[in-house]
């Protein structure tokens, strides 16, 4: 086994905040390392543990969305996940831009709060199934009728094609790797170069841009 998890939770609400922690220190992977209520206990913790994960309330004092634009910018080697009661697509599109690697709803269960943690602690990305299409409008817009826009997909070769449809379907990299009979460092390589093409700045994005491909093609 190799080395837990450290993360750090920020929530203002001391029982949901006790519930979280409580989940998490049941795990063996996960060691949670700090707790605090505000953005500046945030952006503290940030710097004095430097913990793998971070978990925000976008309602924190002084805004979760904050909290998340600072940590990303001092500490870009934390990785930021939103734990929050809010389902607004404005709220999930500025989290991913502040540079939040993973947004989750509160009605979560702890077993796939934790395996939520896991993912995004391994390099994944999460975005609620039920927020993925109203998020997709948000980000690609709509062509005028008669009129179909560029699509950054079509520049794609067949293999990063394949790698983006596992990561459409949730597969991390090994698995990913297994299905293609490729090591996880080389799909690595390709999501680098998928990133890119496409113009997204995480997996997040990408898949989210694969899903609407698919529904496209089913129309």
């Amino acid at each position: 086994m190799g080395e837990p998890i450290h993360l750090v939770i920020i929530d203002d609400h001391p029982l949901f905040r006790e519930g979280v922690a409580n989940t998490l220190r049941a795990d063996p992977d996960i060691a949670l390392v700090g707790e605090g209520t505000t953005v500046d206990d945030a952006v503290r913790l940030a710097g004095d543990l430097l913990p793998d994960l971070i978990l925000l309330d976008i309602t924190i004092p002084g805004g979760g969305h904050q909290a998340a634009h600072l940590i990303a910018a001092a500490y870009p080697i934390i990785k930021i996940v939103m734990l929050t009661a809010s389902e607004d697509e404005d709220d999930v599109l500025a989290a991913l831009k502040a540079g939040a690697r993973g947004y989750i709803l509160k009605g979560v269960s702890a077993r796939e709060l934790i395996r939520i943690i896991r993912a995004v602690a391994a390099g994944e990305g999460y975005v609620p199934p039920s927020l993925a299409a109203s998020l997709l409008a948000e980000m690609t817009g709509s062509a005028p009728a008669g009129q179909s826009a560029a699509n950054p997909l079509d520049e794609l070769s067949e293999r990063e094609r394949q790698i983006l449809e596992g990561v459409a379907r949730g597969l991390s990299n090994k698995e990913i790797g297994h299905q293609l009979s490729l090591t996880e460092k080389t799909v690595k390589h390709y999501m680098t170069n998928i990133l890119q093409k496409l113009q997204v700045r995480n997996r997040v994005e990408a898949a989210l841009l694969a899903q609407k491909r698919a529904r496209d093609k089913q129309r």
